[in-house]
């Protein structure tokens, strides 16, 4: 018996072959897809993460560049050097000067003249210099007193020898100003005193700043200066010295804003106040001090770029006035732009000069901020 014929199995038809190809090629795209998405994804994030430190990094700048601003204008304070003589003894007086740089430090002052009240025998600072009273050389005494505080410390031995003026100068408070450097704090600008060691040919003169390191300036200077140096930014900490750049002393006050510290200068009379005047343009606002001015609550300042406040002694400005053979005035007001009473009202007969000088600075503050918006110290 014949067997009937044999059922063979079917064959998938090359349709149906190749819609099972298709939906493995779909699965494969579809995981490129979403592969595709999550990089994309990614990629923005990454965007949007760059643009906001691209951001923070802008901001911090403008920062920077707002607290870097410099301060243009200057400040200067004159005094007479019989202020001293008010004290009753060395420790005293000492302390007088000291107060005296107190004040002017905090309200950054940038220069303090000390002139001789009498004017009598003094025509000239050059030599011997004769102060007034009885007690000594006074101008003298404030001038160096008002020096040796203002110089940082580790420079101090190099430009003040033992003197009887400094006997006591020791016991004041520091000043503390911000040239006034820690032997490990990171700064642009520090101040330096020129050491007295040979330096290669083509390399300039190494300084004492009062680091670990001495410093290599760019220029070959007399031993013995002090100097204002501008450290480099980048510095080889594998060097046995750091490397830096001579400035200007305005410098770190002109680019940076920085209160680095005030100049002495003495003078031998009033006019010689004026006259000796260190800046090109001269001092174009003058102020004078006394309870017989106009209040300084109702006067606002003009602009104005080289400051002059004066202070009088004990008889006020009315006796440099007098004494001063080089002014035909009896009236000191007529020599001064402005012509101030700063604490009107006051309940003592007197005010001292060195209280007078923290009064006045400070009533005088908010008007030149007033002025100087941009440039005030935050």
């Amino acid at each position: 018996m014949s067997d009937g014929p044999a059922v063979k199995k079917p064959k998938l038809s090359s349709k149906e072959g190749e819609e099972r190809v298709d939906w493995k090629k779909w699965k494969s795209e579809k995981k490129e897809e979403k592969k595709r998405r999550k990089e994309a994804k990614l990629l923005r994030q990454l965007e949007k993460q760059s643009q906001r430190e691209e951001e923070e990094k802008k901001r911090q700048t403008q920062e920077e560049e707002k607290k870097c601003r410099g301060r243009e204008y200057t400040v200067s304070v004159a005094l007479p050097g019989s202020v001293m003589d008010n004290a009753q003894s060395p420790e005293l007086r000492t302390y007088l000067a000291g107060q005296i740089a107190r004040a002017c430090a905090v309200f950054c002052v940038d220069e303090i003249i000390v002139f001789d009240e009498q004017g009598e025998e003094a025509k000239t600072v050059e030599g011997e210099f004769k102060g007034v009273g009885k007690k000594g050389q006074a101008c003298v005494q404030l001038a160096r007193i008002l020096q040796y505080l203002e110089c940082p410390q580790y420079l101090r031995k190099s430009f003040f020898p033992k003197h009887q003026d400094l006997q006591f100068a020791g016991l004041l408070n520091p000043l503390d100003s911000p040239h006034h450097m820690r032997i490990d704090e990171e700064a642009e600008f520090r101040e330096g005193v020129v050491l007295d060691r040979p330096s290669k040919a083509g390399k300039g003169s190494f300084v004492n700043c009062g680091m670990r390191k001495e410093v290599q300036i760019d220029k070959q200077l007399q031993a013995g200066l002090r100097v204002t140096v501008q450290l480099n930014k980048n510095q080889n900490s594998e060097s046995r010295v750091f490397k830096g750049t001579v400035v200007a002393p305005h410098v770190p006050r002109t680019q940076r804003g920085l209160y680095w510290g005030y100049s002495v200068r003495l003078a031998p009379c009033l006019s010689a106040v004026f006259t000796g005047c260190p800046f090109k343009e001269g001092y174009d606002l003058t102020i004078g001090t006394s309870e017989k001015g106009s209040n300084s609550d109702h006067n606002t300042l003009p602009m104005f770029k080289h400051m002059l406040v004066v202070f009088g002694g004990l008889q006020g400005l009315e006796a440099s006035v007098d004494a001063d053979q080089n002014l035909d005035v009896s009236d000191p007001s007529v020599l001064f732009d402005l012509y101030l009473n700063t604490c009107p009202g006051q309940g003592s007969r007197t005010i001292r000069t060195e209280e007078a000088i923290l009064i006045s600075l400070s009533s005088l503050r908010q008007k030149i901020t007033s002025l100087f918006p941009d440039q005030a110290k935050q």
